[in-house]
């Protein structure tokens, strides 16, 4: 491996850690998010440009799965479970679906710029110029 791929350099975060807590995957900086769920621009620390990274609607379409298969797999159970009125469900499972998808969301837009990064990842058929 040469001293240029990302995965050689000393003080990157791990996938999960950037993930997590929204450190630049280059130096460790909090700096990915502006806001809840936007991409900052660039890292104010080391200058990684993260708009070069198209995470696109991968996170969005990978949590819609996950997060309805959980959901409707809890409120089955519920249901057979304790036979609540229509509207216990109604209070439970759309405060539970908001809450994991947001949360959800900014871990996986971030896991996966993370990733792009460590992988070097390009648009098909592109070059540095």
């Amino acid at each position: 491996m040469s001293s240029e791929n990302p995965e050689t350099r000393e003080g990157q975060p791990g996938l999960s850690e950037a993930a997590l807590l929204g450190l630049c995957p280059r130096c460790g900086a909090k700096t990915m998010f502006d806001g809840m769920l936007a991409f900052s621009e660039r890292c104010g620390i080391c200058g990684l440009g993260y708009s070069r990274f198209n995470v696109g609607d991968g996170p969005a379409a990978l949590l819609t799965l996950a997060v309805g298969t959980i959901t409707v797999a809890l409120a089955i159970w519920v249901e057979l479970s304790f036979v609540p009125a229509w509207w216990v469900h109604v209070l439970i499972w759309i405060p539970v679906t908001f809450a994991l998808v947001l949360g959800g969301l900014r871990i996986t837009k971030a896991w996966l710029l993370a990733s792009e990064y460590r992988n070097d990842a390009r648009e098909a058929g592109s070059r540095d110029i």
